[in-house]
């Protein structure tokens, strides 16, 4: 089904205004609002303040929610960034959206390898470079930009509009799960549906729409073998040497195509139905092009697309990120640590739970520190744990998603589940309980977090398009 005669007009209301917006975007991208900085807290506040004076010029009604402190590690307290809490429309006869994003950025420099200052707006061959640009200020801004375009053209909004953008995301979203908690029977009493864009296409042509991200567990193993470091010239022969051990236990947590040995690991593992495997041939990904922009020499199981793609983002993975207390540097040291402490992570997949995950990662540990034997000091900690969240990818909010990017881009967009984690879709899934919906703005290369972060205009001006067509479309269901 086509789009109303009005919808031409907005879109095209939306082209004419591209060069307003790409400004719009250069205002946000040039605040610093890097939420893990305590010396940045001012200007996160102040992000929040620019946010929310442009929704209530596009005729939210906003409320600032104040959500408490944060203690620093010297002991001393700064304010949170509040929330803001934006509602447009309260018609009983429509549906009613929430929709989140976040207004704070990771930390970034020129020094970091940047080719150009990270908070100041970039244009270079159609594409925008800057902290922020796609994750998720863009994003946050293509809402608003979408609204504005309504009231512009006079075009009735088809749906009631809860927004909810925080400003510690980068930094665990601290505060935000009580604050939902807290308004779950008042603010968000009449949901039907939630939209987060938060998150990027597979690729850079096929737009993407998606269903489930994993969890993420995480672990430090410590081994500890004397009370300093050692020379290895003088006691090298004659110590338990804690490296040895450690390397001993990190080796035991895969074999070499991944698998992960711990008893009934995957035992939770939700089980591939012939529905959801029908979703994978049809996916736009080249092996390929993923092969060489990784810079790898080979990839696993066989190299093929849909096992690949699989193993991205449905099943289990564990990865080793380094090893404190051991030497780093350049040239050689002959030292044998006295102590190192191997840092390791799961990505866990529905239905594995956190709890049960730990419980048998240090189950496991400690098994194999029995067999080695070791006269060693020994422990395993257990870091922070995030659940893992999917939908049926099948749901009228998901057709509806659907309909709106096929109106925009005129292409049928990939399902597709993400690798990584984004705590706070599990914690709206949780308390909210309803259905929702990751519709991303950017394309996969935008490089997020990375320098160099950047969102096509394409991408920004049509994903603003995009979320009218949204609109429209769930107020069908």
């Amino acid at each position: 089904m086509s789009l109303p005669a009005a919808y031409a007009e907005l879109f095209k209301y939306i082209d004419s205004h591209s060069s307003e917006y790409i400004e719009t975007l250069r205002e946000a991208v040039a605040i610093q609002s890097v939420s893990a900085s305590a010396e940045r807290r001012q200007d996160t506040c102040r992000m929040v303040d620019w946010t929310a004076e442009r929704l209530r010029n596009a005729r939210c009604d906003v409320v600032i929610k104040d959500i408490g402190y944060e203690k620093l590690a010297d002991g001393s307290e700064i304010p949170l960034p509040p929330v803001i809490f934006a509602t447009l429309g309260s018609d009983k006869n429509k549906k009613t959206i929430c929709i989140y994003g976040h207004l704070d950025v990771q930390p970034a420099s020129v020094g970091d390898g940047w080719d150009s200052d990270p908070f100041t707006l970039t244009e270079r061959d159609g594409k925008l470079y800057g902290r922020g640009a796609t994750d998720d200020k863009g994003p946050v801004l293509c809402w608003i930009h979408a609204i504005e375009a309504y009231h512009a053209m006079g075009v009735e909004i088809p749906v009631n509009i809860k927004f909810v953008f925080e400003s510690m995301e980068e930094s665990a979203s601290v505060g935000l799960e009580e604050l939902l908690t807290q308004e779950k029977n008042t603010y968000f009493s009449d949901i039907d549906y939630v939209c987060v864009s938060d998150n990027y296409w597979v690729g850079t042509q096929t737009p993407s729409i998606t269903y489930g991200l994993r969890g993420n567990c995480a672990f430090q193993v410590e081994v500890e073998c004397a009370k300093q470091d050692l020379h290895s010239g003088v006691h090298g022969g004659t110590v338990h040497e804690a490296m040895a051990d450690l390397i001993y236990l990190l080796d035991s947590l895969t074999d070499n195509e991944g698998n992960i040995p711990i008893p009934n690991f995957s035992k939770s593992v939700a089980p591939l139905t012939e529905e959801e495997k029908s979703l994978y041939d049809p996916i736009t990904f080249d092996v390929n092009e993923c092969r060489k922009t990784i810079g790898c020499n080979k990839l696993r199981h066989n190299e093929d697309k849909v096992q690949l793609l699989m193993h991205r983002w449905r099943y289990p993975a564990l990865s080793i990120h380094g090893i404190e207390g051991a030497f780093s540097g350049s040239g050689s040291k002959t030292v044998i640590p006295k102590k190192v402490i191997g840092k390791f992570s799961i990505r866990i997949v529905p239905n594995q739970e956190t709890d049960e995950v730990n419980e048998m990662v240090v189950a496991y540990l400690g098994d194999k520190w029995k067999e080695r034997g070791s006269p060693n000091n020994f422990k395993v900690i257990v870091e922070r744990s995030g659940k893992h969240w999917s939908e049926d990818p099948f749901h009228p909010h998901y057709t509806a998603a659907r309909e709106a990017t096929r109106h925009v881009y005129g292409v049928e967009p990939d399902l597709t589940r993400e690798g990584g984690s984004i705590a706070i879709v599990a914690d709206l899934k949780r308390v909210l309980q309803k259905n929702i919906v990751l519709l991303p703005v950017g394309t996969g290369d935008d490089g997020a977090h990375a320098e160099n972060e950047k969102i096509n205009i394409r991408n920004y001006i049509e994903g603003t398009k995009m979320f009218l067509a949204y609109m429209y479309e769930v107020a069908q269901i």
